[in-house]
């Protein structure tokens, strides 16, 4: 049901201010234009002509509420999904699109927050696998002990965020500096000994030799230097910021490479297969 924020925020586009009384007041064409962005996709298991009823019963019930909504009420949105992540993402969108709307968020301020607790794994929707949530350096909160009798899922890590107005201006993690603890979170995650004696063979061999504990955290000076100049995208503060496609205008890159290049490195080019 990921749409369904979609069409609210796309509605609530459409809706002026609150006024000091009275109710709110409505595009003429919004109902046809948010059946257009649509509930039809969320019946997925019903025929066209079902899922357009729904579709139409669905909105309008909506619509009447948020037209007869008057100041001191109170109108609840909530977003459904098997991934409790996206849900998240969209409700977090809705919430910062109607205080923008609403004249709630105080200009010229700025507020910090430290997020901390994050989870050291999640599941992936389409294999069921563990995997590593974010970093998967980072100290498991409770150690070894708690990667042997803890559910994966149940595992926070030793991570965290600086935000300021809604923004990651920085972040960080101590580091799992114990080999047997390293060992054992990949382990849980799918990736063997031999893996990470393999992949991370410089960074294991350090902490048998004895690292002391030890952590960090690196702040986005261009994040930062967004929010003092009141810009809502970094590009506007990057002197040369590479075009949506990936490509840098600046250097010219990436610019094609030769075939003698190619076998320096050993690399060959494939072409992708068309879709049938």
């Amino acid at each position: 049901m990921v749409g369904i924020g979609k069409m609210l925020v796309e509605f609530l586009q459409s809706v002026s201010k609150i006024p000091d009384s009275g109710t709110y007041q409505l595009d003429g064409d919004v109902l046809e234009r948010v059946v257009d962005i649509g509930f039809a996709p969320f019946f997925k298991d019903e025929t066209f002509e079902r899922r357009q009823a729904l579709s139409n019963f669905a909105v309008e019930a909506y619509a009447k509420v948020l037209i007869n909504v008057r100041r001191g009420q109170s109108v609840i949105f909530f977003s459904a999904d098997p991934n409790e992540t996206k849900a998240a993402k969209i409700l977090g969108a809705m919430r910062s699109k109607i205080a923008e709307q609403l004249n709630l968020i105080e200009p010229n301020i700025f507020k910090f927050a430290w997020i901390v607790d994050y989870p050291m794994y999640e599941m992936n929707e389409d294999t069921k696998a563990i995997e590593f949530s974010h970093n998967p350096f980072s100290m498991p909160q409770g150690g070894l002990d708690a990667l042997e009798k803890q559910d994966p899922l149940t595992i926070f890590a030793y991570q965290y965020d600086l935000v300021c107005n809604g923004y990651e201006i920085a972040s960080g993690a101590i580091r799992n500096h114990s080999a047997e603890t390293m060992y054992k979170a990949f382990a849980l995650a799918g990736h063997p000994k031999e893996t990470v004696d393999k992949e991370f063979a410089g960074m294991i061999n350090a902490f048998k030799y004895g690292a002391p504990p030890h952590g960090g955290i690196a702040p986005g000076i261009d994040r930062i230097v967004m929010l003092l100049t009141g810009e809502t995208s970094i590009r506007e503060v990057i002197a040369f910021p590479m075009a949506q496609n990936g490509r840098d205008l600046l250097m010219n890159a990436p610019s094609p490479v030769s075939e003698k290049q190619l076998r320096d490195v050993h690399l060959t080019i494939r072409k992708p297969v068309p879709k049938v």
